[in-house]
């Protein structure tokens, strides 16, 4: 859109501004508008085939242990921002090439701050993925990668260790090859298949978090650290992280037009 043009005056002459000057204008608005912009559902049997690969992904143990960082980036991203939230000093983000991760923030050990900080680890992938899901139900699929981005950038600055900045990267760069150059079709199933594996993720990692608690005798897991807070045995704790895990995926697969 050209400039408005300003009356000249006596003996003086007016000179047209470059249209170069409004390119990146043009440009913002244009992917602004890309971001905003609804998209058609995806076609009923290419969603299906994404929601059984993103299950596939949470089944085989060799694609499993490639796709929980994801869910781990998910874990200690819920850690970092209730602690932020709650007026903790934030440290810093580790994540390990075995999928564990460690969130260090400094504040009151004990606490309403700590507990909520401490609860947000294993409820965060499965309230993502009920967001995610809200999002590309209401049809916002490019959008939803944009802010998954933007999310992975907040991360990205508080990462403490090379592995750690390695696989934020690598998830930041599929996320956004998908989101640049992808088609709105391979955007929706690039959007789907995050959000439902975050779903079915978070619902797996909350199971293992049991076993993993019978099997090491439960020492510093988030169930048993919120137990020595509140005094309530670990287990319930454990519990709560399932519950809130299936009510997420049932949300969200009824957000999402999935039915069994």
């Amino acid at each position: 859109m050209p400039w408005p043009r300003a009356p000249a005056g006596p003996g003086c002459t007016q000179r047209p501004r470059s249209p170069k000057a409004s390119e990146p204008v043009d440009v913002l608005l244009g992917l602004w508008a890309r971001i905003c912009a609804p998209q058609d559902p995806l076609p009923t049997a290419t969603a299906l085939f994404t929601v059984l690969t993103a299950g596939l992904f949470v089944l085989v143990p060799a694609l499993w242990r490639r796709g929980r960082h994801l869910i781990t980036i998910a874990h200690e991203g819920g850690h970092a921002l209730v602690a932020t939230l709650t007026g903790r000093r934030l440290g810093g983000i580790r994540l390990h090439s075995d999928t564990s991760g460690l969130t260090v923030s400094r504040g009151r050990p004990r606490g309403l701050g700590m507990v909520l900080t401490l609860l947000a680890g294993y409820t965060a992938p499965a309230l993502l993925g009920l967001a995610a899901a809200t999002i590309l139900g209401a049809g916002y699929a490019s959008g939803l990668l944009w802010l998954l981005l933007v999310a992975l950038t907040l991360i990205l600055v508080q990462i403490r260790n090379w592995f750690g900045l390695w696989s934020v990267l690598v998830t930041g760069t599929l996320i956004l090859v998908i989101t640049w150059f992808g088609t709105p079709l391979v955007q929706g199933i690039g959007a789907l298949l995050i959000t439902t594996f975050l779903l079915l993720g978070a619902l797996r990692t909350a199971l293992e978090l049991q076993v993993s608690r019978s099997r090491r005798g439960g020492l510093s897991s988030d169930a048993d650290q919120l137990a020595r807070l509140t005094h309530v045995p670990g287990i319930v704790w454990a519990a709560l992280f399932v519950l809130v895990a299936v009510l997420c995926a049932g949300l969200g697969a009824s957000v999402l037009g999935i039915t069994l």
